[in-house]
């Protein structure tokens, strides 16, 4: 919409509530512009905003500490509000925020350790934050997935290693190819999660996280066509894949093909209500 998004449009397609949205607009978390009748008019940017916070409703968080939580978080932030590489999301009835390995509450600005369990090789080890020196010891029956996993906080390439062995051991081993391609993703090895996507998709038919996956992978290599295409592909394997939906409105918006973007909000809209 050339003219941004009405206060009802974001309402409507988000389904979050008027409170809660007015309670964002207050607290300087989103800064809607006026249209001619003094009316708020949302751009794009702000609807990505505002769905954590119809996120946050949907795990039943009150409306009162969101919008608490979000002002705190806006106050930490740089100017420049990033979107990428952060998390927020609802821990019990905390608001946690993610940034990379770390977490802590934007309520009481504390940050929370991230404590796991594994046992690979038959061997218990505990991982702490960062995971130091937590690498498994190799054992002769060794799960090569489950060696990955439990590696990915402490030696992220040596977690990519065990997912390889892992496909080496399995070719249809959908995690692996999955997780593997994550962590090469992250890691910014683009053209080499690309070919671990590609190769999961001929080895295994019908896996819409996979078709998924390699879009936002292709997003970040600045290939919109492709992934529309690779979203495509993953709504037409899972209709209700409402991520993927979400990133084909998103997409459709910024190349200005409106009708479809409004398509896929509407697919989005009606999913996210369903849940």
């Amino acid at each position: 919409m050339a003219d941004g998004y009405s206060l009802r449009d974001v309402m409507r397609l988000l389904g979050v509530s008027r409170a809660v949205v007015t309670g964002l607009v207050d607290a300087g978390f989103v800064t809607p512009q006026r249209g001619p009748r003094r009316e708020l008019r949302f751009t794009f940017r702000d609807l990505v905003l505002l769905r954590t916070a119809q996120g946050l409703s949907q795990a039943r968080i009150p409306p009162a500490r969101i919008v608490r939580s979000l002002r705190r978080l806006r106050e930490r932030l740089p100017e420049t509000m990033p979107l990428a590489g952060l998390r927020i999301e609802a821990l019990g009835d905390d608001v946690v925020v993610s940034e990379g390995e770390a977490q802590w509450r934007p309520d009481d600005g504390q940050y929370m350790l991230q404590f796991g369990v594994s046992a690979p090789g038959g061997r218990l080890v505990f991982l702490g934050p960062g995971a130091a020196g937590a690498t498994a010891i190799p054992a002769a029956n060794e799960n090569w997935f489950e060696r990955g996993a439990s590696m990915e906080g402490s030696d992220p390439e040596a977690a990519c290693d065990a997912y390889r062995r892992a496909i080496e051991a399995d070719r249809d081993h959908r995690d692996a190819y999955v997780n593997l391609g994550r962590l090469l993703h992250e890691r910014g090895r683009l053209a080499e999660a690309v070919l671990v996507y590609r190769q999961a998709i001929d080895r295994i038919a019908g896996d819409a996280m996979l078709h998924f996956n390699l879009g936002v992978l292709q997003e970040d290599l600045g290939e919109r066509e492709a992934a529309i295409a690779s979203y495509r592909s993953a709504v037409a394997i899972a209709p209700d894949l409402a991520d993927a939906h979400f990133n084909l409105a998103r997409l459709f918006e910024a190349m200005g093909s409106q009708r479809e973007a409004l398509r896929h909000w509407s697919a989005f809209r009606k999913l996210t209500v369903q849940r």
